[in-house]
């Protein structure tokens, strides 16, 4: 039996955080912060979530002290009804703890 996209532990952890505040654009470091996931899980699930419509992204000026532009984040309408029936069948199957490590 295979699977849903996008329903591992860690996009569980990830959807919890971006629906804590679903208008706010946010950056993949406070994504970073606040799920305690690794550079190297988060950023190509933004980038799957994002290909598959259920998140937006833009790129965003530099404010100081950033030395760069940097891609922004948020859930499309699409990305939030996935969102919440993830997080729901997740409630069904056993509590979740945002950035607990298994």
């Amino acid at each position: 039996m295979s699977r849903r996209p996008h329903t591992s532990r860690q996009a569980r952890f990830l959807f919890e955080a971006l629906l804590a505040r679903p208008d706010m654009w946010r950056h993949g470091y406070d994504l970073l912060q606040e799920t305690r996931l690794k550079s190297g899980t988060l950023y190509p699930l933004l980038m799957r979530l994002a290909d598959d419509g259920l998140l937006e992204s833009e790129w965003r000026p530099p404010v100081p002290p950033a030395r760069a532009p940097r891609h922004a984040y948020r859930l499309t309408n699409a990305g939030r009804d996935f969102a919440r029936s993830i997080l729901a069948q997740a409630d069904v199957d056993g509590p979740r703890m945002i950035g607990a490590t298994a």
